[in-house]
């Protein structure tokens, strides 16, 4: 991926490279940008791959800093075929099991798992969230050792009707991104499970940066086209 890095503008005016960008941001696909813009299929390509570098690594930075101090929901959820035979729900088979913690503040972290067991869960929670902070989760046994470790564990319990108490007490932030997850990831009609990370890890730079990720992905050209100039 690093041959897209510092891509050089050869033939393309301020204003194609704007349609560029806005076209990546908004989720349009290579080749209808290649349409708009009426450049070549190759030439959209590069910088797609280009601007998807830049907030992956970005991200990934992100990634490695998270550690909320804040209160914190935490949440499961299923990535794959939409019909499949076999269990579902937290059995289902032929998914990918993802395990998501967001900040109140908005931020959020996602990572694959192999299974939504205590030994898979617990050591996502232990090293990105600090103890003795709210940490909000739907009733499933799992979580139930968080209280032994130091958090301060209030449950949701979906399987007596109850999704908010009234009083903050509700999980409404991360199933508000599994849906965005989930519509955005639709669009693409099937991902490879090879591919499936690193759009899982763009979906969340688009989540974390929703409301400013035209700034923010202009910031990152600005800044690396810099570092190619020294």
């Amino acid at each position: 991926m690093g041959k897209y890095r510092r891509v050089k503008r050869v033939r393309i005016s301020d204003r194609k490279l704007n349609l560029i960008v806005r076209s990546f941001l908004a989720d349009i696909t290579s080749m209808s940008c290649a349409k708009i813009v009426c450049l070549n299929r190759r030439t959209t390509d590069r910088y797609y791959n280009y601007f998807r570098l830049l907030l992956l690594e970005d991200q990934e930075q992100e990634r490695i800093k998270f550690l909320s101090d804040e209160k914190t929901e935490v949440d499961e959820s299923y990535f794959g075929p939409t019909r499949v035979r076999g269990k579902r729900g937290r059995g289902a088979s032929k998914k990918i099991a993802v395990v998501g913690l967001l900040e109140r503040s908005k931020r959020v972290f996602t990572k694959p798992i192999g299974r939504c067991t205590r030994e898979e869960l617990l050591p996502v929670i232990l090293k990105h969230v600090k103890r003795g902070t709210d940490v909000f989760t739907d009733g499933w046994k799992s979580y139930d050792a968080l209280a032994v470790y130091g958090f301060n564990h209030k449950k949701v319990l979906h399987s007596e009707d109850e999704f908010s108490t009234g009083d903050g007490n509700h999980i409404n932030g991360i199933e508000s991104f599994w849906s965005f997850a989930k519509r955005r990831l639709a669009k693409f009609n099937g991902i490879k499970k090879r591919y499936f990370s690193s759009n899982l890890k763009e979906t969340e730079w688009r989540f974390n940066n929703r409301g400013k990720i035209t700034k923010r992905l202009r910031q990152l050209i600005r800044d690396d086209q810099r570092g190619g100039d020294r």
